[in-house]
């Protein structure tokens, strides 16, 4: 399954559906998972460690939502989504 991890719109909202650790994990099951870029901004996580993670990164919410067939959020979807 493509998973895809969009960056959190809400204001003040720095937390991030999943963290490299996660990522790998999916990963090591099977999954593939795709990441808006710097989506882990605000908790310090950059591009850089999810691609360590194997995950493959995209520009924006509209490219990860296209891509995947399950999305992790932490808030709940916004309308824009």
């Amino acid at each position: 399954m493509r998973i895809g991890v969009p960056r959190e719109i809400k204001v003040r909202e720095y937390r991030v559906g999943l963290t490299p650790n996660s990522v790998a994990e999916f990963v090591r099951h099977g999954h593939d998972v795709v990441v808006e870029s710097n989506a882990g901004e605000g908790i310090g996580f950059t591009n850089e460690d999810y691609v360590a993670a194997r995950a493959s990164i995209l520009p924006d919410a509209p490219a990860v939502f296209q891509a995947a067939a399950l999305i992790v959020k932490v808030k709940e979807p916004h309308p824009s989504d």
